[in-house]
């Protein structure tokens, strides 16, 4: 028999190598690869990722091909080294055994490793420019992966191992969180800040940024028509609730610039009946992303929080909502004191009554949100008692100190540094 030349088998060796490198590079790029970025890439006109997302989309025999081929090179290089070495050493054994441990260090590292890795540092790159040569190799063993699967499905029976259905893949919203929050890097900051505070309206309620009901601005039509008039003349609100006698039964919502509008004549209680309308009530635990849905679809700007008894216990605005997503951006009325700028050296001092929220977010710091929504219940809630001015505690890693109480609620607070103010 003919003995085949040495070159031409080192040849076949080689591209054996360089083909299963081909192999083991495309099927880390296709599990690896980016779909979204594939799908913008596909919009923009790439053949390339269009092919490749095709190709994904048939894992089974994307798989079937890649394992096929792989496999098969591997086998006729280790083949072809046992040949070599025949040749070279007559039969040897041990001549045998070097070119076997060889042959397996030159697929280590040739055939799997290297490809793989740079497959999986550029593996985009590689899924768009592997996608046309896999393509046409699956086209071309079709039968035999076809055969395959066929059999893999066979044996998986009769192990009574059952296949999941090919579902849809789907983000769930954890996974568009986290996808968010590693696109830090690409965006700016303040853009990033919003699009983290749009996943936080599904979390926040109503109840969380509510102007509490002792703070709310109401107009009483008990009062003499100076008073209403003087109270008109000096709010800082465009709409103001509207109540009788108490405080806590709000009948009507009046617009400001209307009632302005309607005043050359002064100001009574029965002109404020007549053009006030119907108040719009929120129930406690609303969610923030659900209320802005519905204030759209109500179009209202304003509503008024009530409990399951209808109890009065806050207020709440579109603007309040918009806030929570981009920012304060609004002129903060000068009877609000938010003190977030009141500082003496050694800490800030914040009312009682700030959101935990608020401090979180402007202060960096880190109080529980899972109970009382401000400072002051939070205090409360720790020591089950109205604690006395000079009282120190340490609350959510803050050292605090009580410096004013009034009634029965902590009025100032003096957060020590450091915090970590943005």
């Amino acid at each position: 028999m003919e003995t085949i030349p040495l070159s031409f088998l080192f040849i076949a060796l080689a591209c054996c190598l360089i083909t299963s490198a081909f192999f083991s590079a495309a099927e880390v790029a296709m599990l690896a690869a980016n779909r979204h970025r594939l799908n913008l890439a596909a919009k923009r006109g790439s053949h390339g990722a269009k092919l490749a997302l095709s190709l994904i989309s048939q894992t089974e025999d994307l798989l079937g091909v890649i394992l096929l081929g792989s496999n098969l090179l591997n086998a006729t290089s280790a083949g072809l080294a046992t040949v070599i070495s025949f040749q070279l050493a007559d039969n040897d054994k041990l001549a045998l055994a070097i070119s076997t441990v060889l042959v397996t260090i030159a697929i280590l590292i040739f055939s799997e490793a290297t490809p793989k890795i740079l497959a999986a540092k550029h593996a985009n790159q590689t899924a768009v420019m592997f996608s046309l040569p896999l393509k046409i190799i699956l086209i071309l063993l079709s039968p035999a992966v076809w055969m395959v699967n066929q059999t893999v499905r066979a044996i998986l029976r009769l192990l009574r191992v059952t296949l999941p259905a090919d579902e849809e893949d789907t983000m769930t919203s954890d996974e568009f969180r986290m996808l968010a929050l590693d696109s830090a890097r690409f965006v700016s900051k303040k853009h990033h800040s919003i699009l983290m505070n749009l996943f936080e309206l599904q979390q926040v309620t109503v109840d969380d940024i509510m102007i509490p009901r002792r703070n709310i601005e109401a107009l009483n039509l008990s009062m003499a028509p100076e008073q209403l008039a003087h109270q008109i003349a000096t709010c800082h609100h465009t709409r103001m609730p509207v109540y009788e006698g108490v405080s806590d039964d709000i009948i009507g919502i009046v617009h400001v610039r209307t009632v302005l509008h309607q005043a050359m004549h002064g100001i009574e209680a029965d002109m404020l009946r007549n053009i006030m309308r119907e108040p719009y009530f929120v129930p406690t635990g609303t969610q923030l992303f659900t209320q802005l849905q519905q204030f759209q679809e109500c179009k209202q700007r304003l509503g008024l929080i009530v409990d399951e008894y209808g109890e009065l216990l806050g207020l709440i605005t579109l603007e309040d909502i918009l806030e929570q997503m981009i920012g304060e951006f609004t002129t903060i009325p000068p009877n609000i004191d938010t003190t977030f700028d009141r500082h003496d050296g050694t800490g800030i001092i914040v009312d009682g009554s700030a959101l935990l929220r608020d401090l979180n977010r402007k202060l960096e710091t880190h109080f529980p949100l899972t109970g009382p929504n401000t400072l002051n219940g939070l205090i409360v809630e720790y020591f089950r008692a109205i604690p006395e001015a000079g009282t120190c505690l340490a609350l959510g890693g803050q050292r605090l100190e009580i410096l004013q109480t009034q009634g029965r609620t902590v009025k100032t607070v003096k957060i020590y540094f450091p915090y970590k103010a943005s």
